[in-house]
């Protein structure tokens, strides 16, 4: 028996192109019916005064929207996001390490030392700290 070759399709830039035009308009026609059935089976709201409160539970609204946060919040975010992403490329690092062999180890090493070396850096500038450090008051003496 004769080995079988498998026969490769060739596709035709134009038919592709043809295709993703008819999904493109499928889709957009798909919204376009699905936003206007909202529209007109859904129902009528008559926005009155006591509707435009923030609160519609009679609590009469105080003080501004306009909120500080702390800086803080942000720092953990930060954290989260820098971790996050480190634990994603070394998971999938540990996953492909024998594929990836002595070049993949290397490639993580470089890139866990550039990490350490922006953490350190942002630690002994002090852009990891929480607050100011307090200074202790001076010794009084009488």
């Amino acid at each position: 028996m004769g080995s079988y070759l498998p026969v490769e399709r060739i596709v035709e830039p134009s038919s592709t192109l043809g295709d993703l035009a008819f999904y493109t308009a499928l889709v957009l026609g798909l919204v376009a019916v699905m936003l206007g059935l909202s529209a007109l089976l859904g129902p009528r709201s008559r926005l009155t005064r006591a509707g435009a409160e923030p609160y519609e539970s009679g609590i009469v609204s105080t003080g501004g929207a306009r909120l500080r946060l702390s800086a803080k919040f942000y720092l953990v975010a930060m954290f989260f996001v820098i971790f996050d992403l480190e634990a994603v490329y070394v998971l999938a690092w540990g996953i492909a390490a024998r594929e990836t062999g002595w070049a993949g180890y290397v490639e993580i090493m470089v890139f866990l030392a550039i990490l350490i070396a922006a953490l350190v850096y942002l630690w002994r500038t002090g852009a990891l700290d929480w607050a100011p450090k307090r200074q202790r008051p001076a010794d009084r003496r009488y």
